[in-house]
């Protein structure tokens, strides 16, 4: 890690952090995955960056807390008779366990709809519990066991509550969508025609950002509820009271909400992205691992949280389990490590 310098003009550059992660084996260097970072701070500076913060990417699931925004903006879930446990699911990439499918089957019948509604398409549990109880039951995996269903129900009910209709919800052209880009556009600073715009892997819009927009999206976002403004304050709210909705069993970002009581707020992405919020010191991160390697975003996340002064160095046993993983062999030996490369 560099040490902050400052321009000519006074202005405070950008820390330079190292974050690559590595395996290794033995006292070989086995592989090596690159890692971009972008941290901005409450006044919209950025004040830390790995590898290229311009980089830019698909935000995928990152931006579930912003693609929750109109719906509670428009004030559905008080209309549905939603609560924490909706707008939380709305937020999760969840782990197809039965407690999220009942609340997404649940937000589906308050509307009058059903799983073939979903957009998304099936697929497996994204945890080892999930995925036991599913094998157990003698059941296949349904568009409810999708990570991303309840923020499918969640643009259902936008859509059916706003007139335009369910066909189609999830296209770009549907009011939906066009809402959610209008919102990622405002909180990340980006005119929404300077936006790029694909197809995520549950179906609906994902968008392309510079990792600097992704992470000045969440610090905006993290101040703003820390203001108690209310579409922020009560989806931060949702996702810090009910952290299991968020991931899941022994997943990361549910790990971490509950570790830290709340106070850091992770929400993993597909290929290697992550996003972070540090309410109260109005930080916002985004974290990408070039290569898409989901091995090494945790341990990147957690070593950018802990040079950041947000994490110990001495971490609970809980998050030390994501920050430096074991390579284990067939016959059970530990013969390597993936951990951070400084």
């Amino acid at each position: 890690m560099s040490a902050p310098t400052r321009s000519p003009s006074g202005a405070r550059r950008a820390v330079q952090y190292e974050l690559d992660v590595v395996v290794t084996r033995g006292g070989i260097l086995e592989s090596r995955h690159r890692v971009h970072a972008a941290v901005v701070d409450g006044r919209g500076e950025l004040i830390g960056i790995a590898g290229d913060p311009s980089l830019i990417t698909a935000w995928r699931s990152g931006a579930k807390p912003m693609q929750a925004a109109p719906f509670v903006e428009a004030g559905i879930p008080d209309a549905v008779g939603w609560g924490d446990d909706e707008v939380a699911l709305a937020c999760a990439s969840h782990a197809g366990e039965p407690e999220h499918v009942a609340i997404a089957s649940r937000m589906l019948e308050s509307l009058g709809l059903e799983e073939g509604d979903l957009a998304c398409g099936p697929h497996e549990p994204l945890s080892k519990r999930g995925s036991k109880l599913l094998r157990e039951s003698g059941l296949h995996p349904t568009r409810l066991h999708n990570n991303c269903s309840g923020k499918h129900a969640a643009m259902l009910a936008y859509a059916v509550r706003c007139g335009e209709g369910a066909l189609g919800y999830q296209r770009a052209e549907h009011m939906v969508q066009r809402a959610v880009l209008a919102t990622v556009s405002r909180w990340a600073g980006i005119p929404a025609q300077r936006v790029l715009v694909a197809v995520d892997g549950c179906g609906v819009t994902t968008f392309g950002l510079p990792l600097d927009a992704m992470a000045t999206a969440f610090a905006r976002f993290a101040i703003a509820a820390e203001r108690g403004e209310e579409v922020p304050a009560r989806i931060f709210a949702a996702m810090r009271s009910r952290p299991f909705l968020i991931g899941g069993t022994d997943r990361f970002d549910t790990v971490v909400l509950e570790e830290t009581g709340g106070a850091v707020i992770a929400k993993v992405g597909a290929e290697g992205m992550h996003s972070v919020a540090v309410p109260a010191r109005g930080l916002g991160l985004a974290i990408k691992v070039e290569d898409g390697g989901q091995r090494a975003q945790h341990v990147a996340v957690i070593r950018l949280l802990q040079v950041l002064g947000v994490f110990p160095e001495d971490l609970p046993a809980r998050l030390a389990a994501f920050a430096r993983t074991p390579v284990v062999n067939t016959r059970g030996e530990t013969v390597g490590e993936l951990a951070p490369l400084a």
